[in-house]
């Protein structure tokens, strides 16, 4: 078991990131080494090639007292600094040693005739690196000179210290790059395993939620980071979830309690028929009673699938300029032989006119569905007022009326799909009319309201933008 989470190390995320760390911290070490190695030798070079050139000016200086006081300063520079680490010769043009230091040390130094030639042609010196093999393969620099009329100063410095503290320094960066490329390693470890710890947790609960314990959450360590954001997203996402399972269920209860009421009424009709029935018109009387159950059913389908298309953006709405005056007033046209006979009076307070985009058949439906629901909680002898205006950029429809009123535990519920409040399921419905109405005012980017007293009557209130 161990080995295999061994072997399987590799595609982990916390793997890749201690990877990158670690490459990065490299890669970043070594061109910050590189940078001050480069630059180190530079100077090197730099302060050596400045000695030679101070080496020659004082030889040049001293030339003007005759050649045995430059003898004189060769053997003492070479005592002083060691016949090992520096040499001079004074040659003249052709090559030809005039004077020369102990090169017991050097080997035979040979001299460059490129050199001498470029000295010739007016280059006032010139710079070479050499190898030395007496020097263990040590480089020395060299430099050729005019000091005089046909004099030409050679001389050379080891470079072998200077290689030394080269290779010291190449040494300490190879063991410290070892040594800091594991704490890297291990930081980066320990870096991605913490910052990934909350994407463990909710990885678990996850995994416990799909062997069905719906009630876990993440736990949250309130630090705000983002981890911490993610599991609190995580935790409101799995809230919204339980809270459609438990609509869906309950709506799922309620399409399977109001289906079977007509099939059950359909069924027992046809087997009373069929048991004794024994004339045509109880068969007409049957028939027609089953139209009229399926038409129920019929509507009841259609709508949920209307509201569900709209609610999914599926359903293409008609867009064009509506003026909600007539819309309103054909709606109370429609609906008032069904007022008369109640005795029900209908009272309308609106401008002479007022535009909105919207499609006209769904805006039609959802005034339809306020004014029929109003009619059907309103008592005889009441009434229903509707009144339009305009605020700005939004048009406000309100459907107050004087009927049986929702309760207050009600009223947050009453556009869910097939909710009926106790008071209102002796009336005939199906639940779903509120339920469009609102699908089709947030379709048109509004919103529908209400507020209610039990017993004085209901408003409606519809906003869309004007």
């Amino acid at each position: 078991m161990y080995l295999k989470k061994l072997l399987k190390l590799h595609t982990t995320l916390a793997f890749r990131l201690t990877f990158w760390y670690t490459a990065i911290f490299v890669i970043s070490f070594s061109l910050a080494f590189f940078g001050i190695y480069f630059l180190t030798v530079s100077t090197i070079h730099e302060r050596v090639d400045q000695e030679l050139l101070s080496d020659k000016t004082e030889f040049a200086s001293l030339l003007v007292y005759g050649s045995d006081t430059v003898k004189d300063e060769i053997e003492i520079e070479t005592e002083s600094e060691g016949a090992n680490k520096i040499f001079f010769r004074i040659l003249t043009l052709t090559g030809e040693e005039l004077a020369v230091s102990n090169l017991t040390s050097w080997g035979n130094v040979e001299i460059d005739k490129t050199a001498l030639t470029r000295l010739k042609s007016g280059t006032n010196y010139v710079f070479r690196t050499i190898e030395i093999p007496k020097h263990h393969q040590h480089k020395a620099r060299i430099l050729y000179s005019i000091i005089g009329p046909d004099k030409i100063l050679q001389v050379g410095r080891s470079l072998k210290d200077d290689e030394y503290l080269l290779e010291s320094f190449r040494k300490l960066f190879g063991t410290t790059m070892i040594i800091l490329s594991v704490f890297s390693a291990l930081t980066g470890w320990f870096m991605a395993r913490r910052a990934l710890k909350g994407i463990g947790r909710i990885t678990s609960t996850a995994i416990e939620i799909s062997d069905g314990a719906l009630e876990k959450r993440v736990p949250v360590n309130l630090r705000g980071d983002e981890i911490d954001r993610l599991a609190v997203t995580f935790n409101s996402m799995l809230d919204r979830i339980n809270i459609l399972i438990s609509e869906m269920k309950e709506m799922t209860d309620n399409i399977a309690h109001d289906l079977k009421s007509p099939l059950t009424r359909i069924r027992g009709l046809a087997e009373i028929v069929l048991t004794t029935g024994k004339s045509m018109d109880e068969f007409k009387e049957m028939a027609a009673s089953t139209i009229e159950e399926c038409d129920y059913l019929m509507e009841m389908i259609n709508t949920l699938l209307m509201i569900s298309e709209i609610d999914a953006k599926l359903n293409n709405f008609n867009m064009v300029d509506i003026d909600m005056v007539d819309l309103i007033q054909n709606a109370c046209e429609i609906f008032q032989p069904i007022s008369n006979i109640k005795g029900i009076t209908i009272a309308t307070e609106m401008p002479d006119i007022c535009l909105v985009r919207g499609d006209l058949q769904k805006l039609q439906r959802m005034m339809a569905n306020l004014l029929d629901n109003a009619i059907k909680y309103t008592r005889t002898g009441g009434s229903i007022t509707i009144s339009l205006k305009k605020d700005h950029d939004k048009v406000m429809i309100s459907v107050k009326d004087t009927g049986i009123g929702i309760l207050k535990d009600d009223l947050p519920h009453i556009f869910k799909r097939f909710y009926r409040c106790d008071q209102s399921r002796t009336k005939e419905g199906i639940g779903l009319g509120l339920s469009l109405a609102s699908s089709i005012c947030k379709a048109h980017n509004g919103n529908l309201t209400a507020t209610s007293s039990p017993g004085k009557g209901s408003a409606f209130v519809v906003t869309l933008p004007g």
